[in-house]
């Protein structure tokens, strides 16, 4: 049964497994692993930067662009629920020494360009020093537009700030704006990211590989960001092994991003239909989605009581409790990817249904 907790648990697939297996292998520390070296051109190339440094996971490379960039005391704006600030254990303040300065997200997922501007800091001494802006995109599924990005870029330039994407679902986003602009997902994503200093992109999420994520930058970046990663333990020796898998992600898994979105669609339009249904009559709220990301919300007990249901029958996803000035409730995610189809999601459909229409 389905697994929508999120789209890092697909497994590699045979043809993956079958790169992975074949890999040519060296030492990356010495930074002479074939495969290593081939995956960081070709990301690079992609997205229209110098160079790439492959490490083990996005929190990872997240915090060895921050520490790039930033020096002990230093500032980096960010938001307040990007994965950055929120959801990394601190890293910046904790190992970087880093200030971070969270600012409020709009409705659509955007740090307001007037709340950037005013968080910067004036040259004084009594201030931490505003190094780095921080986007995050996509972020809870929202997709942030090129028109946004561009704006972004060009504030921290006229700023003489450095601007660092957190791109872990960059391709869902352009995989979701490319036929917009008319426009290759992988033309798209380069776009995204141009008049960007670094961008850090998850391999093992959408795009299927095993374990990893990818730093770009430019030259002195990418050399500045080897020495960090080697202080933090994530210089690894013949990664050829797992960067196989990433390589073949990049090459044959970003198109079919598509898929995923389609699939969180059908389960949107599945669960919208049914918040008139029996016991979610009133009570279930179904979020707008963008990528393969989507949001409900029902009343704890209810929530609580559909969860377990889901359980018996192996169906999994997590949740969060929330409350407002009128009520507690219970946010659910629901993440596709490449591990589930539209078989999985009419399956689950049917037993929302059977829930919606049982005893309470």
């Amino acid at each position: 049964m389905p697994d929508f907790r999120s789209d890092t648990v697909t497994r590699p697939s045979h043809a993956m497994k079958e790169a992975m297996f074949h890999a040519a292998l060296g030492d990356d520390v010495f930074n002479d692993d074939p495969t290593t070296l081939a995956l960081q051109d070709y990301a690079a190339k992609m997205l229209g930067f110098d160079a790439a440094l492959f490490a083990p996971s996005g929190t990872q490379t997240n915090l060895i662009a921050l520490m790039s960039h930033c020096q002990r005391g230093d500032e980096a704006i960010v938001g307040q629920q990007w994965h950055t600030y929120k959801w990394e254990g601190g890293g910046m303040a904790v190992l970087g020494s880093i200030q971070p300065q969270p600012l409020a997200l709009q409705d659509n997922g955007t740090l307001a360009l007037q709340d950037i501007q005013d968080a910067i800091k004036p040259d004084d001494p009594h201030f931490a020093r505003t190094r780095l802006i921080v986007i995050e995109n996509t972020v809870g599924g929202k997709v942030l537009p090129l028109s946004y990005m561009q704006q972004v870029a060009a504030l921290a330039k006229a700023n003489n700030l450095q601007c660092h994407i957190d791109g872990a679902r960059l391709f869902n986003a352009a995989v979701a704006l490319a036929p917009n602009h008319q426009l290759s997902p992988q033309a798209m994503a380069r776009a995204l990211c141009q008049g960007y200093d670094s961008v850090s992109i998850c391999l093992s999420k959408g795009l299927g590989a095993p374990v990893g994520s990818l730093l770009l930058g430019s030259a002195d970046f990418i050399q500045r960001a080897r020495r960090i990663r080697k202080m933090l333990g994530g210089g690894m020796r013949q990664t050829g092994v797992i960067t196989a898998a990433g390589l073949y992600a990049l090459q044959h898994n970003i198109e079919r991003l598509a898929e995923d979105h389609a699939n969180a669609r059908l389960l949107a339009e599945g669960l919208q239909a049914l918040s008139q249904q029996g016991r979610f009559a009133g009570q279930l709220r179904v979020l707008p989605v963008q990528t393969n990301i989507l949001f409900t919300e029902l009343p704890l007990a209810l929530a609580d009581a559909l969860q377990h249901f889901l359980a018996q029958h192996q169906v999994q996803l997590t949740a969060s409790n929330y409350a407002n000035a009128s009520s507690q409730f219970k946010r659910m995610r629901w993440v596709c990817h490449l591990d589930i189809s539209r078989g999985d999601i009419e399956q689950t459909l049917d037993l929302l249904a059977r829930f919606a229409h049982s005893e309470a």
